[in-house]
């Protein structure tokens, strides 16, 4: 009797013709409806299914609402953000773990991963790595090889250290005359060309990029295309080490040609084996630069 009732109480309101229901209505007819199943049967303002849709849409609303994301972890008091920073300031060394370990000793009970999203990052000064001296020939050898590091290194421009492979190719003339112009030859080990990655990653980056992609004929061709691309390479493309920015952009023209007129942009320490105060450089091995074409073989400074 009360479900008829209230039934017969929503049809004598004063409504539009298309009978509206308030959030009460439906609330009420879901809930007497989920005690008594068979007063489904009687249901005349509306249709069952819509009642069994409301049910359906409510059940879905309370179960998203229980389960709903909390959003990320509590926040931290900021007197223990300052602290993480002044840390991380004083003490440029110290990584994450290390803070969190002081932070654990001093009671401060705080997750590591949030203090690595505190932590200060200290800036680096980028690399500013070019290629220096390309050339081609077919038959390479130690004089040949002894000549193109005296072009690429001219006058006082030399580095400390050079870092190479084990090629067959750098013999006894070769070594003298690294040994004249003052640098340190440091051949990396025997199959460890992870020693030499530098170089190992740009002659990747230039088959990929260049080679890879155009046909070689002959070294008048790859000459002109080796210059191109070391023109695009040391001027346009961008590098991760600058930030995603070029090096004319980052260092700007005028330093950049002051750079190349002194020969000081080639004195970069680029190995992470030796201390900052060293400057090194690489060389690539001569048979390893250019494989388009079997006859031709390349060499390049970095």
């Amino acid at each position: 009797m009360l479900f008829l009732r209230h039934q017969l109480n929503i049809s004598l309101r004063r409504a539009p013709p298309r009978v509206r229901l308030r959030g009460s209505d439906r609330a009420l007819l879901v809930w007497m409806t989920r005690l008594w199943p068979k007063l489904l049967g009687g249901v005349q303002v509306v249709q069952p299914e819509t009642i069994l849709r409301w049910h359906r849409a409510g059940f879905k609303a309370f179960w998203r609402w229980k389960s709903r994301c909390r959003r990320g972890r509590p926040r931290i008091d900021r007197e223990l953000r300052d602290l993480i920073r002044r840390m991380s300031q004083e003490n440029p060394l110290w990584g994450a773990p290390r803070i969190h370990g002081e932070l654990l000793k001093l009671g401060f009970e705080v997750a590591q991963s949030t203090v690595s999203k505190n932590v200060v990052r200290h800036q680096t000064p980028p690399s500013q790595t070019a290629v220096l001296w390309f050339e081609v020939t077919r038959h390479p050898t130690a004089e040949w090889l002894a000549q193109q590091i005296t072009e690429a290194f001219p006058w006082c421009s030399a580095p400390t250290y050079l870092l190479r492979d084990n090629d067959r190719a750098y013999g006894n003339v070769f070594a003298r005359r690294v040994k004249s112009m003052g640098i340190r030859d440091r051949p990396i080990s025997r199959h460890s060309p992870w020693q030499n990655g530098y170089v190992e990653r740009v002659i990747g980056t230039l088959r990929r990029e260049c080679l890879d992609r155009v046909l070689i004929f002959d070294a008048p061709q790859l000459r002109r295309i080796l210059s191109a691309y070391a023109a695009y390479y040391n001027q346009a493309r961008t590098h991760l080490s600058l930030c995603k920015d070029s090096r004319s952009r980052w260092l700007g023209p005028a330093t950049l040609m002051a750079a190349k007129r002194t020969g000081a942009d080639n004195k970069v320490a680029i190995h992470p084996g030796l201390s900052p105060g060293h400057r090194s450089k690489q060389l690539s091995p001569a048979p390893s630069m250019s494989r388009k074409r079997p006859g031709l073989r390349a060499a390049a400074f970095r």
